[in-house]
């Protein structure tokens, strides 16, 4: 071989090898743990595989690779569970572990998402306009506190999972569930911003939340956050109206829940939502000229039948390995929702009844 052609090919190996590193470093791997801080105040232990107790965030980056943490934060939470004082102080403990920060703006007082987005009690009676003022204002109070504390996120959500829109109440019963008929149906009691009766005034609120975050933090990346990220029709309908009345976005955010996809729906199996779910990656980032993050995922703990948690790895396994080798680079990470619950009252974590990393994270390993 030449010897300029030999110097060629090495400088080729060095750049796709630095190619290589920086998207695996661009890669994030991350969770949600907005339960955490309750969980904690109510006493609860986490241990690593071999019974050591240690603190939770430490566990998920030290012994699970991860980088990244995301926090949801309603306006005027009953309690204060989930408020920008309770952002503020994970935040710092994410800040000091040296992981990023992920902000996950509902604009709600409590759960916002496909099924119901509660206008916030304060809110209710005001006008469009007024409406994406208070939108706007609450915006820049949170991230402003988190500035002033010297932390900065690198992406910010406009809204959790505002597939049918942003900002539009149901009748719900005493604990804030919405009530449903007998055909399955909900009943819309106040609606400003819901995709098929207000689709401008939803685009309205999208873009008033992205200048607002743009006006306290100027680099960071505002995410879309749509459910069902198999299904590309969704995204289609929702981001063409975005766009069509002057709503803007930095990434698209997915949730990808095989378990509750299949719930109700025999006919569907996890792998083939897995793979329609990589698939729609691929084509909303080709689409939409943007990169996509899987800001939600979660799988089954059945402790009765450690072969579902072994299933759950292999799953979460594939869908990490897919999001980063088959996306063309553009599925920068995956964050897994609330990993540390333990089961019982929530069927998707990943932890066992005793506070302990179930199969399922090594998912994360693989």
């Amino acid at each position: 071989m030449k010897r300029t052609t030999l110097f060629a090919v090495c400088l080729y190996l060095s750049a796709a090898l630095a190619t290589a590193q920086v998207n695996e470093r661009d890669f994030v791997k991350g969770a949600d743990v907005g339960f955490l801080t309750g969980q904690e105040r109510q006493g609860q232990k986490f241990y690593d595989v071999k019974g050591n107790e240690r603190e939770c965030l430490e566990l998920l980056k030290n012994d699970y690779q991860m980088s990244a943490i995301r926090m949801r934060v309603w306006v005027n939470p009953r309690g204060g569970s989930c408020d920008k004082n309770e952002l503020l102080a994970m935040a710092k403990r994410v800040k000091a572990l040296g992981m990023d920060l992920m902000v996950d703006f509902h604009y709600s007082d409590s759960w916002a998402d496909p099924g119901k987005q509660p206008i916030p009690k304060a809110w209710l009676g005001h006008s469009f306009e007024e409406m994406k003022q208070d939108l706007r204002q609450h915006t820049i109070e949170v991230l402003t506190l988190l500035k002033e504390n010297g932390i900065a996120p690198r992406w910010v959500q406009v809204g959790n999972e505002t597939t049918n829109g942003m900002l539009w109440s149901v009748k719900t019963n005493e604990r804030g569930w919405e009530v449903k008929d007998s055909l399955g149906h909900t009943t819309i009691t106040h609606s400003m911003g819901h995709i098929k009766t207000e689709p401008q005034q939803y685009a309205g609120f999208i873009r008033t939340g992205y200048d607002a975050v743009k006006e306290v933090f100027p680099q960071a990346i505002v995410i879309v956050h749509l459910d069902r990220g198999h299904r590309q029709d969704i995204y289609d309908k929702n981001l063409d109206t975005i766009l069509k009345y002057g709503g803007k976005f930095d990434m698209v955010g997915m949730s990808l829940y095989p378990y509750w996809a299949m719930e109700g729906h025999p006919e569907l199996k996890a792998d083939d939502i897995i793979t329609d779910c990589i698939k729609n990656i691929r084509y909303v980032s080709e689409k939409y000229g943007c990169d996509v993050m899987i800001v939600e995922t979660g799988y089954e703990v059945d402790e009765r039948h450690p072969e579902k948690m072994e299933e759950g790895r292999r799953q979460l396994s594939r869908a990490i390995r897919e999001a980063r080798g088959d996306t063309n680079g553009h599925c920068r990470g995956v964050f897994y929702w609330e990993p540390q619950c333990r089961p019982g009252g929530y069927k998707l974590g990943a932890f066992d009844s005793k506070g302990m990393p179930t199969a399922i994270m090594d998912g994360f390993l693989e």
